[in-house]
């Protein structure tokens, strides 16, 4: 290890942005979600990312800020604007528009690698929303480069209508040991790689467990991780086991599901970086993901929202139940 580096640090690249309601904004991106539970859970980390010189920009340095991030990773852009969601109100429901040309589209190459310059990661997070334009692709594929190889690559597919295509997914895949992804992105998967349309009957459950055992070997992968929201998550192994967590006790209430993805990426890295056992990393990933359901947005507005969680999993509460196959 290099003089200066910061031991057993987590890589999180890509977007942070402002999601903004007619009622007002809310900062946000599924990577920047991420970084900030592993900071509030004292994990090192590193959050590569890169945002505009504007009043939105100032909101998401003010999260840095608040969560005591390391800004060595965060760029600033003199030209473009700090990445923005529109959120519209719709009889169906939330519209979601990604605003195109963002800052987060430009992070750019040589700062990246100068910031990961001084860390040792253990792990590289990384989704798709910030590959859709060149300059920020090429920047990840640089940083993937430059990272050891026994640093994890974990993958949080995270696929928005018409942001990305399949070549970027295809060449993410590859990239990536470890993959998540939500139900629907998983039926994405089928149709690309298996040709299941949409007018195809459902697969039995025996089929869709072998299909998924077919893209881990497909793609090289270590484990693809399936999220199915209140019921769970399957965690498929490269040695062809599968883990069923879905004993996970319900939250109280559930105000939105917004960031509960995000929740389930950050505690199964921080398992990771602590060396908990698999089974009790996707049981707790689990239980915390439905505990960000129970509160107002993707992460708590009170940071003292973290500190039952730590002394929760210090003691050694039990965590649910599951099962192995």
């Amino acid at each position: 290890m290099k003089a200066g580096t910061t031991a057993g640090t987590t890589v999180v690249f890509g977007e942070a942005l402002v999601d903004d309601f007619a009622t007002g904004q809310v900062v946000g991106g599924a990577p920047f979600n991420v970084a900030r539970h592993l900071a509030a859970f004292m994990a090192p980390s590193l959050m590569v990312t890169r945002i505009g010189e504007d009043r939105n920009g100032e909101s998401v340095r003010a999260e840095f800020e608040r969560f005591a991030m390391s800004q060595a990773g965060l760029q600033r852009d003199a030209i473009e604007e700090t990445g923005r969601v529109l959120v519209e109100r719709t009889a169906k429901g939330h519209r979601f528009v990604i605003v195109p040309n963002q800052a987060y589209d430009y992070i750019e190459r040589e700062a990246a690698l100068k910031a990961l310059a001084g860390v040792a990661p253990s792990a590289l997070y990384f989704g798709t929303l910030a590959q859709r334009n060149e300059r920020s692709r090429g920047t990840l594929q640089a940083l993937l480069g430059a990272t050891a190889p026994q640093a994890m690559r974990f993958l949080d597919l995270n696929l928005r209508d018409g942001q990305v295509g399949e070549r970027t997914v295809f060449h993410a895949l590859h990239a990536a040991d470890v993959a998540k992804v939500n139900e629907e992105e998983l039926q994405a998967l089928f149709g690309w790689y298996f040709q299941l349309g949409p007018n195809d009957p459902p697969m039995a459950a025996d089929e869709t467990r072998s299909a998924c055992a077919g893209l881990v070997q497909m793609f090289g992968l270590e484990a693809l991780i399936v999220t199915l929201g209140h019921r769970g998550s399957v965690y498929f192994g490269r040695d062809g086991s599968a883990i069923d967590t879905r004993e996970t006790p319900a939250p109280p209430f559930v105000i939105d599901t917004v960031g509960a993805g995000d929740a389930f990426s950050a505690i199964f890295l921080l398992g990771r970086m602590r060396g908990w056992p698999l089974a009790l990393t996707l049981a707790r990933a689990n239980e915390f993901a439905g505990a960000i359901c129970a509160v107002a947005g993707a992460v708590p507005r009170d940071l003292n929202f973290y500190d039952k969680w730590v002394n929760r999993w210090r003691e050694g509460t039990p965590a649910p139940s599951f099962t192995s196959r």
